[in-house]
């Protein structure tokens, strides 16, 4: 089977929106969802907000709490990818509901974090109702429910700041998700390019309004690898997207931390694994 070009493009409102969905997300790890719920103008708004907030003199009463995970994480203290030494070029603020947040920005993020949750328990509920029956049995609980009242889906407000001329520095190294399920609505500039099965890198088109859906390492731990965590990473592929600023806007649906991923795992004992291994803790 040849390579697609793109991701398809998998409209929300259509009638066999369940099936598309779970075959892209089964053959990719990966789907490119249109006429979605979100608030795109929200969206936006949040990118440009935030966008000043970056570019503020200092996080102030935000610095990354090493502890809760909440808050700003500078250049210094971003993450870096497993089998990498160098960290991200990035830097980010990590949104809890229970967290702290600048008071003139929590609103937006509050508003987008809830919408977002309770889009993605709607994708659970559809990807649990077209699992085999091998693997829904193996499930310690629905999946829907892994995420009911959990305190650990997060919310990241991501600036992958210009690249310094001259430098060759990974805005996100290759890596995969650690969660469940990831929402990323459009990003406001293209680079995130996912790996095929093959190990070709495939450009995720940058298209206005869509949302990105996929797979993180939990879900493929609790599914025995039916569903795959697909790598990925943020590229810029010209001088100009180097040059740019990019803002991006991933929810990261996890589980409360008593849930049983598989025999091997609770969800507190892989997310403590994976944190270390990313250098966060």
């Amino acid at each position: 089977m040849t390579s697609p070009a793109q991701l398809p493009q998998i409209s929300y409102t259509s009638p066999d929106f369940n099936a598309v969905f779970m075959a892209s997300l089964h053959r990719y790890g990966f789907a490119a969802v249109t006429d979605h719920p979100l608030d795109k103008d929200r969206v936006l708004r949040i990118y440009d907000e935030w966008l000043a907030f970056f570019a503020a003199d200092g996080p102030g009463d935000f610095e990354m709490d090493p502890v809760n995970q909440d808050g700003y994480f500078s250049l210094q203290h971003a993450e870096h990818a497993k089998g990498f030494v160098e960290r991200d070029h990035k830097e980010y603020f990590q949104f809890y509901p229970w967290g702290r947040c600048p008071q003139s920005l929590e609103a937006d993020l509050a508003a987008h974090f809830n919408a977002a949750v309770e889009l993605g328990a709607e994708l659970l509920e559809c990807i649990a109702a077209h699992l085999p029956k091998r693997v829904t049995g193996s499930l310690s609980e629905p999946l829907r429910d892994m995420i009911r009242a959990s305190e650990q889906s997060m919310l990241r407000v991501l600036h992958y700041p210009p690249v310094p001329a001259g430098q060759s520095v990974l805005r996100a190294a290759p890596h995969e998700d650690i969660n469940l399920l990831t929402l990323l609505p459009a990003a406001d500039g293209p680079g995130l390019e996912l790996r095929l099965r093959s190990g070709e890198w495939l450009s995720v088109s940058h298209k206005p309004g869509q949302l990105i859906v996929n797979i993180g390492d939990m879900l493929q731990e609790a599914t025995g690898g039916y569903l795959p965590s697909t790598t990925h990473r943020v590229a810029a592929a010209t001088a100009r997207d180097s040059a740019a600023s990019r803002m991006s806007l991933p929810l990261f649906l996890h589980p409360r931390p008593e849930v049983v991923l598989s025999p091997r795992y609770t969800a507190r004992q892989y997310l403590s694994q994976r944190l270390d291994e990313l250098g966060v803790t």
